[in-house]
């Protein structure tokens, strides 16, 4: 199953939203960066919703797609703000 890294720069109008929004998908790393496995479905499903809740002359979202977390590395230099129960 593919991994996902989401990161996002939106008015602060949307901010609760956006958090609202991946939550339901992703874990929480930090501020606006999110990540965790999803599947192709639930990957569309994300995408699509994002592109509802956002204005693209103001905000923009990034995802990173790997092709499985097997494969990933994480280094934190510092204290981890988020929540990190469902990396696998």
């Amino acid at each position: 199953m593919p991994y996902y890294i989401a990161v996002y720069d939106v008015n602060a109008r949307r901010v609760a939203k956006m958090v609202k929004l991946f939550r339901r998908y992703l874990t929480w790393v930090q501020r606006s960066v999110f990540e965790g496995e999803l599947t192709e479905a639930q990957f569309k499903r994300l995408h699509y919703e994002t592109y509802q809740l956002i204005n693209p002359e103001e905000d923009v979202v990034i995802f990173y797609e790997l092709r499985d977390a097997r494969y990933t590395q994480r280094l934190v230099l510092g204290t981890e703000q988020g929540h990190i129960e469902r990396l696998v």
